[in-house]
């Protein structure tokens, strides 16, 4: 027989990544399926960088070699073909993490096109095909836009009119969270580490509690900002730099994290307790307010961290694109010369 164990007992045995996923859906942020099966998240995440930095892994070159055979065998120009192969290798991850997850992946569309609203729909569509082709349902997808004014409306266009799901990401400002919701996309991924560091680099500030940590209230706002006037976009904090983040976004839709925090919050047995509830955002003093374009455009313009962590981000995610371009380039060359 066994022993029943105290509920306090209990509560110390479990870890906090236990705790969290009582409150909160936990999403790995990684293109690693090995630290998907082994902290087994709800959903999973990728961008440029993650599988950059998995397609150089030895483990994964079949994906690249099987995406470079469909990019050459799709012909068209050298352009065509690598642009293909990059489709073929986001989808070829996000199909091998949907094996091991039992939600939905997230798969971002290249960020060189977030000022370009029809060009981000297309390549949207397209992902969705490959997917669709290999038997999955688009109700296991989120596409990832970036948050700009043009990608806020391509999202808005995806979901009304394709019925695609979408997670609007580099989300820096509450006009953004605003425009979002506004636009009815699916979730909406805030960061909140990218947040303090700019913080960190850009004022005398340099430690701060987690409850003051500033990425941790601007995701605190949006969540009670979005729960007080009922909007159906859900929130998933993202860019965590320290479990202290993490813990004290407990009770968010949705937390993206690291496999690195993620081992560290599975060692950990404090006491987590949901900070972000419901109840406590219908409570709080926020107004509501709309945003056209011209309006969203100044209101963002008016915060300078989120003015320039979006660019920045944008710039990153873009040069990890090229990278992974040259990389697929390379191998394509040696496919053609037979090697």
């Amino acid at each position: 027989m066994s022993v029943p164990v105290a509920p306090e007992k209990r509560q110390k045995m479990e870890s906090a990544l236990d705790q969290l996923k009582k409150c909160t859906v936990v999403v790995a942020d990684t293109g690693d399926f090995n630290a998907i099966e082994e902290y087994k998240p709800q959903d999973a995440t990728t961008n440029p960088s993650l599988i950059l930095a998995a397609a150089k892994m030895p483990t994964y070159q079949h994906l690249l070699d099987q995406a470079i055979k469909y990019g050459i065998a799709n012909a068209g120009s050298e352009e065509e073909q690598v642009m293909n192969t990059m489709d073929k290798l986001f989808v070829s991850f996000g199909l091998e993490i949907l094996k091991k997850i039992p939600g939905r992946v997230s798969t971002e569309v290249d960020a060189r096109l977030s000022f370009d609203k029809n060009a981000m729909v297309s390549r949207a569509l397209k992902l969705i095909a490959l997917y669709e082709a290999a038997g999955v349902s688009k109700d296991r997808v989120l596409i990832k836009l970036s948050s700009t004014w043009e990608g806020i409306q391509a999202g808005r266009e995806l979901e009304e009119k394709h019925g695609v799901h979408c997670n609007m990401t580099l989300l820096f400002s509450f006009a953004q969270a605003v425009a979002c919701a506004e636009a009815h996309v699916t979730l909406i991924s805030p960061f909140v580490g990218r947040i303090l560091d700019w913080h960190k680099e850009n004022t005398d500030k340099k430690t701060y509690e987690a409850s003051e940590d500033p990425g941790v209230v601007s995701v605190t706002k949006i969540y009670n900002y979005y729960k007080k006037f009922d909007y159906p976009t859900v929130v998933m904090g993202a860019s965590f730099r320290n479990t202290g983040e993490v813990k004290a976004l407990a009770g968010c839709d949705l937390l993206t994290i690291s496999p690195g925090l993620l081992a560290e919050l599975s060692k950990d047995h404090s006491s987590v307790v949901p900070t972000l509830t419901a109840q406590g955002a219908k409570a709080c003093e926020l107004e509501q307010i709309h945003l056209d374009e011209k309006d969203f455009r100044w209101l963002h313009n008016e915060d300078r961290m989120a003015v320039e962590k979006l660019s920045d981000g944008i710039r990153k995610f873009a040069a990890d694109a090229v990278k992974l371009e040259s990389m697929i380039k390379e191998k394509m060359m040696d496919v053609k010369n037979g090697e």
